[in-house]
């Protein structure tokens, strides 16, 4: 259908991103050039032909000799620009041809001339400028989603590469402590194998983290070429299409009018109308597409596509769905494949209204009267020339409504059908593992690390309490609620359909927020539904006692959002924020750099930037007076809007103000609370002295002696017969959890064993007592612990805490 359609050469070498990028934006702004020409054509050709006819009437009564100057006159204009082949461009010459040979006429065409022709010419040079105006606007829409997808293209790679880097690094790390093994093969070293089997988990951790940036990476790779072959191929057509709908209807139908009219008052000239008759029917709106594509050809042909690019040697080329990828793939593939069965039948109905609206838009145009038999339209009761004009402006909107409609569907249709193919077949190439066949069928879920911490009990209200007072209470950088929660939903409810716009189980939220409000972390020990935790966080921020944004600051920002240019927006929205306390900037920048990344999957979850800031508005930013959230929502939605697609140039980097930053690709491990800078210098130099005691505990004997009881207001262990080994967490603010460890001489890995809470406060007041009665028996020991002791003492109070 579309002979511009044809690929470039190939070139030589690996493209670069950012060329051909730029090279696209260049494509895409002649096009809009080209549009913009092609309106100045039409509108010319539909102007030079109403005065040709108005002057055509005027020297009707001139005969021969003005005709020839007419025709004279418009055949100069038409020498000065370049020869076109569109079809209305050979009607206009064959008119000229014809008027030429013309050298009298009748004195009724001068008024038909004159009044009956130009009056459909005038309409449709305004419906022609507006449906171009539109038209163009939508195409403008579409190259900016176009470009969106070039962007993430580009975040995903650079992302990608980041990871990959981190793995080309550790995996060096890891071959490096090999070759030190390698070394000192005779001379066994614990250290250097607890070094290896660090490193070792360092490269697992970072290679998971870089396929999923990988994989990112590949299925945006694959969305922006199905969006590149989409546009280029279909809606670029179809956006002609729409800009040029009536316009060879009208001026067929007012040659038609010419030559009937022609026909009666000269029938010497019947070979030569004959000739123009031939002209007219050869109006073909699909013809003149292809011959402007065609004749701007570097314009329009559709870009190389997007090669994929490995960082540094990476030889995996597809959509990795092996390991612990493989369930959150299979989870993906779902919802994309429930999304899809939905977006297909409304992309269809969209499509069949388009053709019904386009049906109805040709219709309304050729509902003027032409025809020169049947009288005036007034006497037939045909509907005012006025009233015909508003029908078709609002027959025109529910056009370009649809044609929008059809447009933004097909394109979510393209991008989702190629993710789907590439985790299909991802999947079905991958072999679930034993592990991965027991989590689907339900017996086994692995769920992250506890983010509770001692810091989790505190004398603040967590909900409807003050962040700032709980953030110096507790020293969590980002609330134990707020870090748990979007953690969650990284790891299981990025591509959840409706997240944080479908409400959840009422009973689930109430249940997480008491729990998280005694200071436990609950999303760490079971599942709950998205929906139901998508509530709880949007739940803590509408409660708190001081929103978000400070309210003496939203009047501010209120007027900054309004700003039309999107940087000049940015730098005064960073300049109000970087006014607040630098605790409040890291949990803004925490929160919308999540929002953001929730909303690059809205192919998915539907969820785009403003749906998210429509659910997210009301809780962040409130008015001086409560009768203002009604009045103030749109400038909120903008508001909150902007900070999630421009949260990278607002918010401080880490580097100016300290503090957590949000990571895309997390694994469970990443999901831990952030350790203060105080107890990890503690927990450092507490190490030596640890790997001391546990030494002793090993090669100690099955009675409970000194070396092995240590305890205090901050917890405490027991070494037992058979190398057992019991961590007890004592005091106020650790949470009441134990597990035990059984040491064995043959094997240095620890065994974890997870020890029921109930059963844990039970052992605990047992083992109080055990330290009070050894402190009796031992006094010098108690009251003067030994180093060992009291390092002894700080690791089990952290691992009671944890």
């Amino acid at each position: 259908m579309t002979s511009h359609v044809k690929l470039r050469k190939e070139r030589m070498g690996m493209v670069d991103y950012d060329t051909q990028i730029k090279e696209v934006r260049c494509q895409l702004v002649d096009q809009l050039k080209v549009l913009d020409v092609q309106l100045e054509q039409k509108s010319q050709q539909l102007q030079d032909l109403t005065d040709y006819l108005r002057r055509r009437g005027e020297i009707e009564s001139e005969y021969a000799r003005s005709l020839e100057k007419l025709s004279e006159r418009f055949t100069s204009r038409i020498k000065r620009k370049e020869p076109s082949s569109h079809s209305v461009s050979q009607v206009w010459l064959a008119l000229l041809s014809q008027t030429r040979q013309e050298s009298k006429d009748h004195g009724a065409m001068s008024e038909r001339c004159s009044n009956f022709l130009i009056q459909p010419l005038t309409h449709c040079l305004e419906y022609t400028q507006r449906l171009a105006k539109k038209s163009k606007d939508i195409c403008t829409q579409l190259q900016d989603g176009l470009l969106k997808v070039t962007t993430e293209l580009q975040t995903a790679w650079r992302t990608y590469v980041q990871y990959h880097s981190g793995y080309v690094s550790a995996e060096g790390k890891l071959k490096e402590a090999e070759k030190q093994e390698e070394k000192q093969k005779q001379s066994v070293s614990k250290k250097l194998e607890r070094l290896i089997e660090k490193r070792q988990g360092k490269v697992l951790e970072i290679d998971l983290k870089c396929t999923k940036a990988r994989n990112d990476y590949l299925l945006n790779l694959a969305a922006a070429n199905a969006s590149m072959n989409k546009y280029y191929l279909k809606d670029i057509s179809t956006l002609i299409d729409c800009a040029d709908v009536g316009y060879h209807l009208s001026v067929s139908r007012v040659m038609q009018a010419y030559l009937s009219s022609r026909g009666r008052t000269q029938e010497s000239l019947t070979a030569g109308l004959q000739q123009l008759q031939e002209s007219v029917s050869g109006l073909d709106q699909s013809h003149d597409r292809d011959a402007l594509l065609q004749d701007h050809y570097a314009t329009f042909c559709m870009p190389l596509r997007f090669p994929y690019q490995p960082h540094d040697g990476d030889q995996v080329s597809e959509v990795s769905a092996g390991g612990e990828v493989r369930c959150e793939l299979e989870i993906r593939f779902t919802q994309i494949q429930t999304r899809l069965k939905a977006v297909t039948p409304e992309t269809e109905e969209a499509s069949n209204s388009n053709s019904a609206a386009q049906s109805t838009l040709l219709d309304s145009i050729g509902d003027d009267d032409l025809d020169i038999t049947s009288g005036s339209s007034q006497q037939d009761g045909t509907p005012s020339v006025p009233r015909r004009r508003a029908n078709a402006q609002e027959i025109e909107n529910l056009y370009l409504s649809s044609v929008k409609e059809h447009l933004l569907l097909s394109s979510l249709e393209a991008k989702l059908q190629v993710k789907h193919d590439l985790l299909k077949v991802a999947l079905e190439q991958a072999e679930p593992s034993n592990e991965q066949r027991l989590r689907r069928n339900g017996t086994m879920t692995r769920l992250r690390k506890n983010l509770s911490s001692a810091n989790s009990m505190h004398n603040y209200q967590l909900f409807g309490g003050d962040m700032l007072s709980f953030i110096q209470a507790s020293g969590q950088q980002i609330p134990i609620v707020v870090e748990s929660c979007i953690c969650y939903i990284n790891l299981n409810g990025l591509h959840h359909e409706g997240i944080f716009r479908v409400p959840g189980s009422q009973m689930e939220v109430n249940h997480l927020r008491d729990a998280f409000e005694r200071g436990e972390d609950p999303l760490a020990e079971r599942r709950y539904e998205l929906d139901s935790v998508a509530g709880v966080l949007k739940l803590y921020f509408r409660d708190l006692e001081n929103p978000l944004f400070p309210i003496d600051s939203t009047s501010l920002l209120l007027e900054h959002v309004q700003i039309k240019n999107a940087e000049e927006r940015a730098a005064q929205l960073k300049m109000v924020i970087s006014s607040y306390l630098d605790p409040v900037i890291v949990v803004m920048r925490y929160l919308f750099a999540f929002l953001h990344h929730v909303s690059q999957y809205s192919d998915e979850n539907m969820m785009q930037p403003y749906n998210l800031a429509v659910c997210f508005g009301p809780s962040l930013v409130r008015g001086a007076h409560d009768d203002d959230v009604v009045t103030l929502q749109p400038q909120i939605n903008a508001l909150v809007k902007s900070i999630i697609v421009q949260h990278e140039s607002i918010f401080p980097s880490q580097s100016k103000v300290q503090g957590p930053a949000y990571e895309k690709c997390m694994t469970l491990d990443d999901c831990e609370t952030i350790l203060e800078e105080g107890d990890a210098e503690a927990e450092s130099k507490d190490a030596s002295t640890q790997k001391k005691i546990e030494r002793h505990r090993a090669y100690s004997s099955g009675s409970i002696d000194q070396s092995g009881l240590t305890g205090g207001a901050a917890g405490g262990s027991i070494a037992l017969s058979e190398r057992l080994t019991l961590q007890i967490p004592v005091g106020p603010q650790c949470k009441p959890r134990g597990y035990v460890r059984r040491k064995v001489h043959s094997s240095s890995e620890d065994i974890v064993v997870k020890v029921d809470k109930e059963v844990c406060r039970q052992m605990d007041s047992v083992f109080v007592e055990l330290l009070s009665r050894q402190a009796l028996q031992d006094p010098s020991s108690s009251a003067a612990p030994s180093p060992s002791a009291q390092a002894a003492q700080k690791k089990g109070k952290r691992d009671g805490c944890r």
